[in-house]
């Protein structure tokens, strides 16, 4: 692979650049600066904008509505989404259900969901963390028994990233429990307005409401709705697993963030404390490295193909550079980036505000991204099938 960036390549950057310019709000940017609460109608909204212009779904196929990128395109695009602190696309419909609708989904599946995952229709969330079973995925308890044209759903499911507003959930469930606990695994589409689904939420450190619980009491799922075939979930949980791990490392907004802090630096003594400057030379280090690796993982799923072992390297990397970063940054503000006040990371909070600006959210950041290292898989767990894989241990 050629890393070096072609004078067309350097023209889509430059074109990524000036759509930004023209169409992200000022507002909307410095709310994700900041880390401020972001708003369903935030998300909802940058969402319709990429739509419009056709880079929502920049990795589906030509035909059903993506933009046709190659791997370079789409690591420019990420790239400049984060430095300037564009919101993220919410990965739940775009970058996990649809891939595996296209390569496990029905005809059907795919010509009603697709669309209403690009338009908006539909918010989608994901049903696979339960209290029992978050990095032992296999230990799932939720069930789905058969009744004639429907599955009955009962079950728990935790960690679900804004279920709140979410108009649908694709589930693991258990429709067998004979042999090992992977083979009876099942993917399931689950309407939440279904009597029987309740959302509990669960209030983070910092006072937002990110994450639920999700109770499913006599669940009736059409049948139709399964995706792929019954006892098949599993292979479609690792395919989809892939494509989160990759979005989870987080080159772009690692790369954001390294600037970030550079600019925060300014004429900072730790600027010239020598330990510190070492650390900042590792991570920028490992983040250049890192770069190169999320090209191969991204030119590995153009191909056609799921990302495989590197997704898990990517994963493993990545958030532990994302968490160096944050660290620094605190480390850098020293006392000043103690006070924590929730109420900071609201639009228009007009308080007091202790410590020197940005101190709220370098607290929010630091916190909320210890969890990067266990979600998605934890980076324990990528290590054992980096060694599978790679090594073959």
């Amino acid at each position: 692979m050629d890393l070096n960036f072609t004078p067309e390549q350097e023209a889509f950057r430059q074109e990524v650049r000036d759509w930004l310019d023209a169409n992200l709000e000022p507002r909307l940017a410095e709310k994700v600066r900041t880390s401020k609460h972001l708003t369903k109608e935030d998300m909802e909204g940058w969402h319709a904008k990429l739509n419009e212009k056709g880079w929502l779904a920049n990795h589906w196929p030509v035909e059903h509505g993506g933009p046709g990128w190659g791997a370079v395109e789409k690591f420019i695009f990420e790239d400049e989404m984060a430095r300037a602190h564009a919101p993220r696309i919410v990965p739940f419909g775009v970058n996990m259900l649809g891939p595996v609708l296209l390569k496990f989904g029905s005809e059907e599946q795919k010509a009603h969901y697709l669309p209403r995952i690009l338009d908006g229709t539909d918010w989608w969330c994901q049903g696979y963390s339960e209290p029992g079973a978050g990095s032992d995925l296999a230990s799932l308890k939720t069930t789905a028994v058969k009744e004639g044209d429907h599955y009955i759903v009962n079950g728990q499911k935790t960690w679900t990233t804004l279920g709140q507003h979410a108009d649908w959930i694709f589930c693991l469930v258990r429709t067998a429990k004979d042999g090992k606990p992977q083979e009876g695994i099942s993917f399931l589409l689950i309407d939440m307005d279904t009597p029987g689904v309740e959302v509990r939420p669960i209030h983070l450190l910092d006072g937002d409401h990110e994450v639920n619980e999700v109770w499913f009491t006599d669940v009736k799922v059409p049948a139709e709705n399964l995706v792929g075939q019954e006892n098949q979930g599993w292979t479609i949980a690792k395919y989809l697993l892939t494509y989160e791990r990759t979005g989870i490392a987080g080159v772009g907004f690692s790369t954001a963030a390294l600037a970030e802090l550079k600019a925060a630096l300014g004429d900072s003594h730790k600027a010239d404390d020598p330990l510190f400057a070492a650390r900042m030379a590792r991570v920028e280090i490992a983040l250049e490295n890192m770069k190169t690796t999320n090209l191969r993982v991204l030119a590995a799923a153009a191909g056609g193909g799921a990302p495989g072992a590197e997704s898990s390297l990517l994963k493993i990397k990545g958030t532990e550079i994302r968490q160096e970063i944050n660290a620094l940054f605190m480390r850098a503000m020293g006392p000043q980036a103690q006070p924590f006040v929730s109420e900071a990371l609201d639009e228009g909070y007009n308080g007091p505000q202790i410590g020197p600006e940005g101190a709220a959210w370098a607290a929010k950041d630091y916190l909320n991204n210890r969890k990067l290292s266990i979600f998605g898989g934890s980076n324990e767990i990528q290590k054992n099938i980096v060694s599978k894989a790679m090594l073959g241990f």
